[in-house]
Formats: structure tokens, sequence, C-alpha cells
């Protein structure tokens, strides 16, 4: 591992609750992981995976890894939000504002968020204009 401060973490979000059309989420960080490995740059990157991701598990692991950039993949459901498991297992929704809240923290840290769910617009535009007013 490359301890060069140049060296940008990238931490995937991965969550297909059980209520929830399967998604195919180790297909795509798969490939992730393999174009990272493919680049000249690689040495540039350090890539951490969380799955089946809980509301309460993206801060830890926002906290353990301190990542540049967070990609989020998964299911989202439009102004409800996107969709993780609580912690008995049910869906719950994590709407944009929370993220917004919860990511404002990290600003000066995150260079990037990537959400790739259905319906995330809304998670999206919160996200932004949150990083626009802080």
């Amino acid at each position: 591992m490359n301890s060069n401060a140049n060296v940008k973490k990238i931490l995937i979000l991965a969550a297909n609750p059980n209520q929830t059309k399967s998604l195919n989420l180790a297909e795509e960080v798969r490939e992730i992981k393999e174009a990272l490995q493919l680049s000249k740059y690689r040495d540039r990157f350090i890539l951490e995976q969380e799955w089946a991701v809980r509301p309460r598990d993206i801060r830890r692991a926002i906290l353990d890894f301190r990542p540049n950039i967070i990609h989020f993949c998964g299911h989202g459901a439009g102004s409800q939000g996107l969709c993780l498991d609580d912690e008995a297992g049910n869906l719950q929704f994590v709407t944009g504002e929370v993220l917004a809240d919860l990511f404002k923290n990290f600003a000066t840290q995150f260079e990037c968020v990537l959400i790739n769910a259905c319906y995330s617009e809304v998670q999206a535009d919160a996200i932004v204009q949150q990083r626009i007013l802080t």
C-alpha cells in the first residue's frame, strides 16, 4: 500500500435489502476493482468495501476509513430515499437530507460522491446543495 498523501481512498457502500429486487452488486464492485487494478495509476487508489450497509454503518465506515470518494450502489426510491435495511432487517429509507447532513461533516474530506441507484437524483441534489451552502 502506498502511503503517499496523493493516494485517494474510495469507499464503496453496497446495500440490497431483502425486500428489494436482487442486484448483482458484487459484479459492479468487481468491475470497479478490476478497472483500478488495470489502470496505470492503480497505486494512487485504495479501495474499501462495506456490504449490506445499514444507516448507522455509513457514518462508522466514513470515520473508520476516511475516504476521499464515496460510491453507493443499491436501490433508490426517489424522495423516500436510498433503500437500506435497519437493525432488524426491515426496509429503511435514508433521505437526501439525512445524507447531506451527515456528509456536510466531511465536506473538506470528500472529493466525490457517486450514487448508483435508480431514482436517486433527489439524494444527489440534496448532497450538492449542502456542499454549496457550506
